[in-house]
């Protein structure tokens, strides 16, 4: 196997780590132990009684570095997919790291900028703020006076990255074979969109991108400050950007004893994730207390983008129906939101799909509005509607994962708030943009010129399919129940027509012959028989043969 071999001594790690955790029966099943000749006895240990199942899974995550960390960090989103015991362990991973050297940093900027740091800035604090996996923020100053801060990546982190996805995505194809579940629970589909997640937040002019683009979102709301991006000392590997010392949300004591009114400060982080989510449809998926802060003079603060979340319209008018169903306790609402937001062809077991929809509408029956967790509610529906085999997109899945974490801070800042209270004028106008009829006709125009786009374009097709079909291209297998009493029936009804379009020809020959034989006033003869009345005997016979054929079915 090429990429085992020229991975050797990482999967040697990987198997390494999984033992000391309890979990060498693993390495044991895909075959690590039998590929790199690791003693059984190093792998196979007995599980550690002193931790769960769920903190073993992080304690490995965490060992094995930056890309396991990140990945534990996506998998905390899956609620649809993962048991609530190991979401609420994933959610805890951090970047454990040691920062890189002050000299390192500088060469970085030195050759992004190709210039001295000195000519950069006219600051630069060697000591880094913070330190993670693939980065390390430095505070600087620029030559016009502002205060920046600088994230600059780690060196030679994207080696290391993608030899680690290369070596999941091996990993995951070979588990796929020996385990079912694996591909059950769409394993082989997060790590793509995984990979896909943090080859993107290898590059700093993305987040840059993101935080100018949700910066719009807020013109004219002085409640809400987002960093300016500076350009001109930004590329794929260093980010420039106003520099912001606040309060993290997870810090109430200290935020009221600033003099900051924090049931406001709770509506205005609401409302500003609402507004992202149900109005602009491009929201900050991950709005932990980390990256949310409030300044002194009360305005909240939203830092590192580089996880972010993206609902289309269609896709806010079926979430908008499924809450609205939701709070109606409208069960037939919830099925038909969910089917429409999913990626699917069938669900099997529909009346199942009700039937755990009806079992969560109940569950909310009685409890008030403001006592609901929206964020619980929409991952309890997702998970619902994943174990029938409905593939919801991750961005649903995202924004369900980041209500929930805003609603974690409220109950920091004021456990008395209710995200759906604040979201009722939300909810209005979501509800008026839905049922406006210039909208409605607008969506009717459009679907019916697609629609005739597509008729316009079926000649063309179906020419395609036909000449595809006629050079033998397209094999289809069938296994439908009672399809070979059916075409036996149709073979039935073939041959019967077949019967009669004969029966037919041979009456207009009769008539034929009876009008020669009329006109010429002499029989036409057939070994000294008339031919008129072989005919007739013929003709007889057949349709009697065809009369009882009919009765025998039973059909007329």
């Amino acid at each position: 196997m090429r990429v085992t071999v020229r991975h050797a001594g990482r999967y040697r790690e990987i198997a390494m780590a999984l033992g000391r955790h309890g979990f060498g029966y693993i390495a044991e099943e895909i075959g690590l132990t039998r590929l790199f000749s690791v003693p059984l006895r190093w792998i196979l240990k007995s599980e550690p009684e002193s931790h769960t199942l769920a903190e073993r899974i992080r304690l490995v995550l965490e060992e094995l570095g930056p890309t396991f960390v990140k990945l534990g960090q996506l998998a905390s989103t899956r609620s649809d997919l993962l048991p609530e015991s190991i979401i609420g362990e994933l959610v805890k991973l951090q970047d454990q790291v040691t920062p890189f050297s002050a000299k390192e940093a500088r060469a970085i900027l030195e050759k992004e900028f190709h210039m001295p740091v000195e000519e950069l800035l006219v600051e630069f604090d060697e000591i880094p703020l913070a330190a993670a996996s693939i980065g390390q923020v430095h505070q600087g100053r620029l030559a016009t006076g502002e205060r920046v801060a600088i994230k600059i990546q780690r060196p030679g982190i994207f080696p290391i990255i993608d030899r680690d996805l290369d070596i999941l995505r091996n990993l995951t194809a070979i588990a796929k074979k020996r385990w079912g579940w694996v591909g059950h629970y769409q394993i082989p589909q997060m790590v793509e969109e995984f990979s896909r997640s943090i080859k993107a937040e290898l590059d700093y002019t993305g987040e840059g991108r993101n935080m100018e683009r949700i910066s719009k979102q807020f013109t004219g709301n002085k409640k809400i400050f987002i960093p300016k991006v500076y350009w001109e000392c930004t590329t794929s590997k260093v980010l420039t950007m106003d520099y912001v010392e606040g309060i993290h949300l997870n810090k109430a004591p200290e935020i009221k004893a600033s003099g900051i009114d924090v049931k406001e400060l709770a509506a205005t982080l609401v409302d500003a994730m609402l507004h992202q989510i149900f109005i602009s449809g491009y929201f900050h998926a991950d709005p932990h207390p980390g990256n949310v802060l409030v300044l002194r003079d009360g305005r909240l603060v939203f830092i590192d983008f580089g996880m972010v979340g993206r609902i289309s319209s269609e896709m806010k008018e079926q979430l908008s129906s499924l809450i609205i169903a939701l709070m109606r306790r409208n069960t037939e609402g919830m099925t038909r939101a969910i089917l429409r937001m999913g990626l699917l062809d069938e669900v099997e077991d529909m009346n199942g799909l009700r039937l755990d929809l009806e079992r969560l509408r109940e569950t909310y029956y009685d409890i008030p509005f403001s006592q609901i967790s929206i964020g619980t509610a929409i991952n309890d529906l997702f998970a619902a509607a994943q174990r029938h085999g409905v593939v919801l997109p991750a961005d649903l899945l995202l924004l369900g994962k980041s209500l929930l974490t805003v609603e974690g801070v409220l109950q920091s800042l004021d456990p008395d708030v209710s995200i759906l209270d604040l979201a009722e004028p939300f909810g209005k106008k979501l509800l008026r943009e839905k049922l406006d009829a210039r909208r409605l006709g607008k969506k009717l125009l459009g679907e019916a010129v697609e629609f005739g786009e597509s008729l316009a374009d079926l000649p063309r097709q179906m020419q395609r399919l036909s000449s595809i079909i006629g050079k033998g291209k397209i094999k289809t297998e069938m296994d439908i129940p009672g399809m070979e009493e059916l075409m036996r029936k149709f073979n039935q009804i073939g041959n019967r027509l077949s019967f009669s379009i004969v029966l037919l020809s041979f009456s207009i020959i009769m008539v034929g012959v009876i009008i020669g034989s009329s006109m010429t006033n002499s029989p036409i003869l057939l070994w000294n028989i008339p031919v008129i009345d072989i005919g007739f005997v013929i003709a007889t016979l057949m349709v009697v043969w065809l009369l009882y054929s009919i009765f025998r079915s039973g059909r007329f």
